[in-house]
């Protein structure tokens, strides 16, 4: 496979128009163009119909009431969302090419082509009919990164059954919320996991799960973890499942296993054709503040700027002359370049139960066609080389990861990476999840991307289904020294930059009242024209979803997207964090993003958490968590303390010195890297801790709990 290399690059003077700063009707045929990626059974007749919350009445206190709005993209069109990502592929004469490599945490490997995805996921999609699994009903589904996660996904997409995937490691208090709010007739699990070199036996979580009122018929098994019995026996003879199977928890009637559920079906089935409007999947938000909301994207809009995203930030769009023969990428080509799409090899590392997976790790790179990687396992399982090995052994090209790992990566390789690895595969990295740090961003383009391949530090939210805001990998940024002239605009690097809305979206910097900031000034980041792939509402609470995104500036037609952002003088965009992630010290806001990214710059720390907690002079007081270097764990508490909060005072400012700064184990994080900064502050003052039903690493509150508790 040739290894292309990125070499056009965008003209810092003659940038790509954003049809949506051009007019609503070039915003609407630059998404219906889009919308040609794909193969449509039926065409539309609405390109886009966008109903507005609207002042409805007054409530008894005299604030006004807003109806619930309503967003539709291409209303009456007819399509098969599994056939776009896999089928289409092997009719085009592409069923060889390689859909996915499969790397166990255990070793075992496994390599699925366009064709063999096709036959499972119609042996998948012929199994859950069996079950009676029929459209709108809906699947949760309960595994690891495997690829029965993927294939029983498509499958769902293909019968028109609505897919909800939870986080393997998620408690059975978590998954249990998730079966009863989406009414599940499916519940989808393992046997065990493979977590960190042991195996988690998970079944026990699933049946806890079911208990209670529910709608769950049947109990679907993966094999994942047990010794596989005697296949080829007769039905009830001895030794047709071994006994590890047997140990396996089991309700009789209502649970199968996998394999012997597929094992008697047609690995052949003609996909139907829904409108676009038919609801694909439900995704959890991840419930720092409060309840996860269930959030309902659509088969049609996602399918199209997922497609299209993924393609503009992963360099599959194709590269013509411009009026002086010079290539330039053609940013608003509805069509991939072959050669580009042959040569991809793309891993996206999020846990597949997470939106950036759904999106950039099953629709998106599928529905282009490209091969990617899936990974069970945990980064450090056995070591921390174990992504690095995983990209050489499949000649990786994207590696799109969380600013999370990549500082986990920076504490494990203080000197930088041995020179052990052959990373030169490598052509473009990206980041996702949460604001990154630039020191992070820095290090993994330098020892991964050897100072020279372009960097997508995207910007997005499951509320949004796809990209919003990210750099192109043909910006002139990353160009070569010397390919523009040094007065030419938008041609420094700027790490951690989101830098502009993607084609066909608008990003707003506004205040309270809706005025836009100046530069360099916070305000609230607001999607002002949204795009296809938006969430449609939240599973049985339209009121939710009006009062969390819509009621600030709804009648506008403008989302609140609930991070704080400034624009530099260029015009580009900084992601600030969550707005409530903010510190109000004596009058001044301070944002939790900056204060840990200067935190850590200074050597010793690998990882930051800044919370607000109480302080009767000031309002507020910065409460800062870290987690140090293996070199750093000999300091004392107060040597920490000193130092790191004069490394925040140069940094920032004095203002913005911690009033502690405590060593801790782990930070607790959702399973997209998020910190959940509310319950730092909440076990700080001792006060109840909120939800934790999103929690990636739950053993990490005890561990801040013990260290806290010492300091007594």
């Amino acid at each position: 496979m040739e290894l292309i290399e990125i070499t056009s690059f965008s003209d810092p003077y003659s940038p790509t128009p954003n049809p949506a700063l051009i007019s609503d009707e070039a915003r609407e045929e630059f998404w219906a163009k889009q919308a040609t990626r794909l193969d449509w059974a039926e065409p539309w007749h609405t390109t886009h119909r966008f109903d507005k919350p609207q002042k409805i009445g007054t409530d008894e206190a005299g604030n006004d009431i807003l109806s619930v709005p309503e967003i539709a993209w291409f209303e009456g069109g007819k399509l098969n969302v599994s056939y776009n990502c896999v089928d289409r592929h092997v009719d085009a004469g592409r069923g060889n090419h390689v859909a996915l490599y499969f790397e166990g945490e255990p070793g075992d490997r496994l390599v699925y082509t366009y064709a063999d995805l096709q036959r499972e996921v119609s042996k998948a999609a012929n199994a859950l009919l069996k079950l009676g699994v029929e459209e709108g009903d809906r699947v949760v589904i309960y595994l690891p990164v495997i690829p029965e996660t993927v294939i029983i996904t498509l499958a769902c997409a293909r019968i028109g059954a609505i897919h909800s995937l939870v986080f393997g490691g998620f408690s059975a208090e978590a998954l249990k919320f998730r079966v009863e709010d989406t009414g599940a007739k499916v519940l989808v699990t393992t046997d065990g996991q493979n977590r960190r070199g042991a195996v988690v036996p998970v079944k026990t979580n699933a049946d806890q799960a079911c208990s209670g009122e529910n709608n769950i018929e049947h109990v679907i098994v993966v094999r994942r973890t047990s010794r596989p019995g005697r296949m080829d026996l007769p039905r009830g003879t001895r030794g047709l499942r071994s006994k590890q199977e047997d140990t396996v928890p089991w309700t009789r009637g209502r649970d199968v296993w996998w394999h012997e559920l597929t094992a008697d079906v047609s690995d052949v089935h003609v996909p139907e054709a829904f409108d676009a409007e038919t609801p694909l999947f439900i995704i959890y938000t991840s419930g720092t503040t409060g309840k996860p909301k269930g959030l309902v994207h659509t088969m049609g809009g996602y399918l199209v700027q997922t497609a299209y995203t993924h393609a503009l930030m992963f360099d599959l769009l194709p590269d013509v002359p411009d009026a002086n023969g010079v290539l330039r990428p053609d940013e608003l080509s509805a069509v991939n370049d072959p050669a580009k799409v042959d040569s991809t090899v793309h891993w996206c590392t999020a846990d597949l139960a997470w939106v950036t997976a759904h999106t950039y790790e099953i629709y998106g790179p599928l529905a282009n066609g490209v091969t990617e990687v899936i990974y069970e396992g945990t980064p450090n399982t056995p070591d921390y080389g174990r992504h690095f090995e995983v990209i050489e052994r499949y000649g990786v090209t994207n590696y799109y990861t969380a600013p999370t790992l990549i500082r986990s990566l920076m504490g494990a390789f203080p000197k930088g990476l041995p020179q052990v690895y052959n990373l030169s595969s490598i052509r473009l990295l990206g980041s996702v999840g949460e604001s990154i740090n630039p020191e992070a961003w820095r290090w993994l383009r330098a020892q991964v991307g050897r100072d020279e391949v372009p960097f997508v530090d995207t910007w997005w939210q499951s509320e949004t289904g796809s990209c919003v805001a990210s750099p192109r990998p043909h910006d002139p940024q990353f160009a070569p020294p010397g390919t523009f002239d040094d007065a030419a605009p938008h041609t420094s690097l700027k790490p951690g930059c989101a830098t502009r809305a993607v084609p066909g979206i608008s990003v707003r910097v506004l205040d309270e009242s809706g005025e836009e900031v100046p530069a360099g000034l916070q305000g609230f980041a607001v999607v002002d024209k949204i795009g296809p792939s938006m969430a449609r509402t939240v599973w049985g609470d339209p009121q939710r979803y009006l009062s969390s995104y819509w009621s600030a500036y709804g009648e506008r037609g403008w989302f609140l997207a609930g991070d704080g952002a400034r624009t530099d003088d260029e015009g580009d965009l900084y992601i600030l964090g969550r707005v409530d992630d903010v510190i109000n010290v004596s009058g001044h806001r301070l944002s939790t993003i900056e204060i840990e990214s200067a935190l850590v710059t200074h050597p010793h720390v690998v990882e930051a958490g800044a919370t607000p907690i109480k302080d009767p002079v000031t309002g507020h007081a910065v409460l800062a968590y870290v987690v140090l270097t293996a070199e750093a764990q000999s300091l004392s508490a107060d040597e920490v303390r000193e130092e790191l909060r004069a490394h925040v005072a140069q940094e920032i400012g004095p203002i913005a010195k911690p009033r502690e700064v405590i060593a801790v184990p782990d930070l607790p994080k959702t399973r997209s890297g998020k910190i959940t900064r509310r319950l730092l502050t909440q076990l700080y003052e001792g006060q109840t801790l909120g939800d934790r039903s999103s929690l990636q690493n739950e053993e990490a509150l005890d561990a801040i709990a013990d260290v806290l508790a010492t300091r007594e």
